[in-house]
């Protein structure tokens, strides 16, 4: 089993997003936050939604990206205010954090 621990972050991606594809509109989007370069970090992207990817997709996206919970890791939430740059009205965002470790002969 690997010693390495990662946080992984999911976010709402208001305005959609370019990396690894671009989305036409918000959609939710989990990375593997790691050293180098963060268009190298594992990502997964979810269909254009403004819904909140359940408990079982999140494992589910991070088991594609090679990675799985810390033990008795549990998801913690963020609310903070939307920067004033975005061509929208300022919004909540709500950004969730956890622990993970590469699968034992995952692709991380």
């Amino acid at each position: 089993m690997s010693k390495q621990i990662f946080g992984a972050q999911l976010s709402l991606r208001c305005c959609g997003t370019t990396q690894p594809e671009a989305t036409p509109g918000p959609c939710w989007q989990v990375y593997v936050a790691m050293s180098g370069l963060v268009s190298e970090w594992p990502t997964y992207t979810w269909p254009t939604s403004a819904e909140i990817p359940t408990i079982h997709q999140r494992l589910r996206a991070l088991r594609e990206l090679g990675f799985t919970l810390v033990q008795d890791a549990e998801w913690e939430w963020t609310e903070s205010i939307g920067p004033d740059y975005h061509p929208h009205p300022v919004r909540v965002l709500l950004l969730g954090t956890v622990k993970v470790r590469p699968m034992a002969g995952g692709g991380a």
